[in-house]
């Protein structure tokens, strides 16, 4: 995900930057592995109902699927 460009022409430059994206374009909150020292990766708490993460899922896969990916 890191490098590719979202509809509003961002570049998606780091895991802060995806983080911020999908929970603006997809309404998912995620915590950018920075802040635990693991970036680039991000975490997703999975505590809760089979029906809130197959929705959740749903809204990932439909950002990722409006990001531009960018030869590198």
């Amino acid at each position: 995900l890191i490098g590719a460009r979202t509809p509003g022409g961002e570049t998606l430059a780091d895991d802060k930057a995806v983080a911020k994206y999908l929970l603006n374009e997809g309404h998912v909150a995620d915590v950018p592995g920075a802040a635990y020292g693991l970036s680039p990766f991000f975490r997703i708490s999975t505590a809760t109902s089979e029906e809130v993460l197959a929705e959740a899922i749903r809204r990932i896969a439909g950002a990722i699927d409006r990001l531009e990916r960018v030869a590198q």
